[in-house]
């Protein structure tokens, strides 16, 4: 079994990053020679587009982050400090946009508030020059990754609790003092962490910078690699330096994120929650409702209607009128002899696959980590872990480096199996992460216990062990199916000749100019992701409240 695990993490995780890098270092790799090494990295430093690919996305990174520091930080100190109504309301709201694609994002913006856009329409103006600008591209990502932040700080604050600034208050501080010197000092490395992650998510991004990079003069790493691989002459050994540039940049923000949260945590002595009493808001009640409802429609409920809109006007030239809208677009979509139902039916077939191979071995991954009593135990976790700091992008790439060569007897590459691929390397953290929390909560002396009793290693981990972490697995399982449904970068990368899936077929429908099939296709997805998050959601609640009360 730990053999087993090994071996799927590394034709998953570590073949494709060790290609990449071959391919970096050695240019005619393809070609099956190591003639002319390292000449790629001299080229890549010569290259007069480099210094704009690291500018871009450095700049947009740490825009990106600051945005998400700032919009972030004020919601989730009142949702953490403050008893406030609806509060899981807004976590749910605030939550929608993060499991957005962003790329969907983006288009619906583009459409909302472009020339001639819906904005116009109605009012008269638009914000075409913010939308193509830089800052137009920083503050569309920061509308769809500003929730890490969000969730970072109030979960901290909650899990913290109120104890000790009260401790502080009775000792005579005033309470903007208690918060500044108890409070925020406690949540200050999930802050941090949370706006890194803003920063490495922001530096990782494809589907923004593609639709509205072009017009805005804005190029990053992400697109550059993208374009080194689609464009005539293709460039392997370009894509692959600057991939493994991205990964490096991405694993230093990793890494600085994991230095500054350490092992710190805030728990009582009992192993209890700490005490959440939250305040109450008193007279500032309704202006921070006002705020948190403000925030809502404009990060769910502008671009949600755009889309919408979108999707049921028969022609974006007729306007917004009741004689323009139309069902045609999803009727389309569900004709047998059309591209959308191949899409979407290669799509779900793809997600479901994803999902029971990441759940398998994100199971035994993390179970074999937690268990610890095995030599690898750590290079398990790494490997396991390590692609939630790959950008899509370099996951293609790496992909592609490994099993486009003659030597392979049978190679998955071209067909369908390689998206599968590609998809589950991405993914594998949810199941890990998921199982690791489920696996450390109930404690290691029930696998011994059935060992004693007769049973084998696989006997225990089927009727004990999996049964009582099979609520986190489904919800990691649900989860990789939703975000596996909708993955762009590598669709576009991998998708062999004839094969379409529903990131794919919304894309070219854009490019092609059939944008209301598009965002009917995207209306159709966005249902199915979030209906899957909130089964998933519901399944981890459940979970948590049958542990408060075991």
């Amino acid at each position: 079994m730990p053999l087993f695990t090994v071996a799927l993490l590394t034709i998953l995780v570590a073949l494709p990053l060790l290609f990449i890098l071959l391919q970096a270092l050695f240019p005619a790799l393809s070609e099956g020679s190591l003639a002319g090494a390292f000449t790629p990295i001299s080229a890549l430093l010569h290259d007069p587009e480099l210094p704009a690919l690291l500018n871009g996305t450095l700049k947009t990174g740490a825009g990106v982050a600051l945005f998400s520091a700032l919009l972030g930080i004020p919601l989730g100190t009142l949702r953490g400090l403050f008893h406030l109504p609806l509060a899981r309301f807004w976590d749910l709201m605030f939550l929608i946009p993060f499991l957005t694609p962003p790329y969907i994002a983006a288009l619906s913006w583009m459409l909302a508030l472009q020339q001639n856009g819906y904005l116009q329409q109605l009012t008269g103006s638009n914000l075409n020059n913010l939308l193509f600008s830089q800052t137009g591209i920083m503050l569309v990502m920061t509308l769809n990754i500003f929730p890490v932040v969000y969730f970072a700080v109030s979960r901290s604050m909650l899990a913290s609790g109120q104890r000790l600034a009260t401790v502080a208050r009775v000792h005579g501080a005033s309470a903007w003092r208690a918060f500044w010197h108890v409070t925020l000092p406690m949540a200050l490395p999930s802050l941090a962490a949370g706006v890194l992650l803003a920063f490495t998510l922001a530096i990782e991004e494809y589907g923004v910078p593609a639709a509205l990079g072009a017009r805005a003069g804005v190029v990053m790493l992400t697109v550059g690699i993208q374009q080194r691989l689609a464009d005539w002459p293709i460039d392997l050994p370009g894509s692959s330096l600057l991939s493994v540039m991205l990964v490096m940049i991405a694993l230093c923000a990793f890494a600085l994120q994991k230095k500054l949260v350490g092992n710190k945590e805030v728990t009582s002595i009992t192993g209890k929650p700490a005490d959440t009493s939250l305040v109450s808001p008193g007279a500032w009640r309704w202006p921070v409702m006002i705020v948190f409802g403000l925030v809502a429609a404009l990060v769910v409920a502008l671009p949600m209607a755009s889309l919408l809109l979108t999707a049921f006007m028969s022609t974006l030239s007729g306007g917004i009128h009741a004689d323009n809208f139309t069902l045609r677009h999803f009727a389309a979509l569900f004709d047998h002899q059309g591209e959308a139902f191949s899409a979407l039916s290669t799509s779900m077939g793809l997600a479901l696959g994803s999902a029971l191979i990441t759940g398998l071995l994100g199971f035994l991954a993390a179970w074999l980590v937690v268990e610890g009593k095995m030599r690898g135990a750590k290079m398990i976790d790494a490997l396991s872990l390590l692609p939630a700091a790959l950008p899509g992008v370099v996951v293609g790439v790496g992909l592609i480096l490994l099993w486009n060569h003659a030597f392979w007897p049978v190679s998955p590459y071209n067909s369908w199996v390689i998206l599968l691929l590609s998809y589950c390397c991405l993914l594998l953290p949810w199941p890990v992460r998921y199982v690791s929390s489920a696996l450390k909560q109930i404690g290691g002396n029930l696998e011994p216990a059935a060992r004693v009793h007769g049973a084998s290693t696989v006997q225990a981990l089927r009727h004990i062990i999996l049964p009582l972490v099979f609520p986190s697995l489904l919800a990691a399982m649900l989860m990789v199916f939703a975000i596996a449904s909708r993955e762009l970068v590598t669709s576009l990368l991998l998708a062999p000749a004839g094969t379409q899936t529903v990131a794919v077929f919304i894309w070219r429908q854009f490019e092609q100019g059939s944008i209301g099939q598009g965002m009917a296709m995207a209306s159709i997805a966005m249902m199915v992701s979030l209906t899957l998050m909130l089964v998933a959601l519901a399944l981890m609640q459940r979970q948590q409240k049958a542990s408060e009360h075991s």
